[in-house]
């Protein structure tokens, strides 16, 4: 196997969430996982106490420099990020030797934005949104089971798995209110490429962010690199 060669750029560009960008759609063209956009998301709650969990990465926007991904926002990390707005997230490709951080505040997306999201997911999908009280105390499978069928049964849907539900139906299943669309701020972004003889090349841009809106606007990145 031919030694990995690849480094950072020796000047630093000045947007580094562009480049986070163009190597989420190599990952995806190289076919060498099966979800490239799987993302450690790990948040804290107000006493300090972590967690982390992978979700998937739907969209990065280098401007103005989010990154988006979608969930309960009653499950842990949703409550989590309701009483303390930060966190941290891991973007690792192994077989392309690179590693992607990204930290900064977190603020819910537009309703608009999670609506379109949600109306293209699978029906099952959007059918186990309202079925599932995600990270609550669950009785059984059964319990569970039943709670889709319940779900199935309010917005005249086959249940999932049973004759006829198959993937290509369509079923008017709106958004519910407690799930949508979250934006991780870019505040720091450390790029990270594998070396021969663990000398990685290792790189790290940091902004000011100031709230604006719903959201927030950043002062120019200023990048740094790092010992590996």
């Amino acid at each position: 196997m031919p030694a990995h060669t690849e480094v950072l750029p020796e000047t630093l560009p000045a947007e580094p969430l562009a480049i986070v960008a163009a190597w989420l759609e190599e990952a995806w063209a190289a076919r060498r996982q099966p979800n490239p956009n799987a993302m450690v998301l790990a948040t804290a709650s107000p006493a300090g106490e972590p967690s982390a969990r992978v979700v998937l990465c739907k969209d990065i926007v280098p401007q103005p420099g989010y990154v988006v991904f979608y969930t309960n926002y009653l499950s842990t990390k949703g409550r989590q990020l309701k009483d303390n707005p930060r966190a941290a997230a891991v973007m690792h490709w192994d077989a392309l030797h690179r590693q992607v951080r990204i930290e900064g505040p977190v603020s819910r997306a537009p309703a608009a934005d999670s609506d379109v999201y949600f109306a293209s997911r699978a029906w099952q999908s959007r059918l186990s949104a309202w079925a599932s009280a995600q990270s609550e105390p669950l009785a059984s499978r059964a319990a569970l089971l039943e709670a889709v069928q319940e779900a199935a049964r309010r917005f005249g849907a086959p249940t999932p798995g049973s004759p006829g539900a198959a993937d290509s139906m369509r079923v008017a299943i709106p958004r519910p209110p407690h799930w949508g669309g979250l934006r991780l701020w870019a505040e720091s972004v450390e790029l990270w490429v594998e070396g021969e003889a663990r000398i990685h090349d290792r790189a790290r841009w940091t902004r000011r962010l100031t709230a604006r809106g719903d959201g927030y606007a950043g002062a120019p990145w200023t990048a740094t690199r790092l010992q590996p």
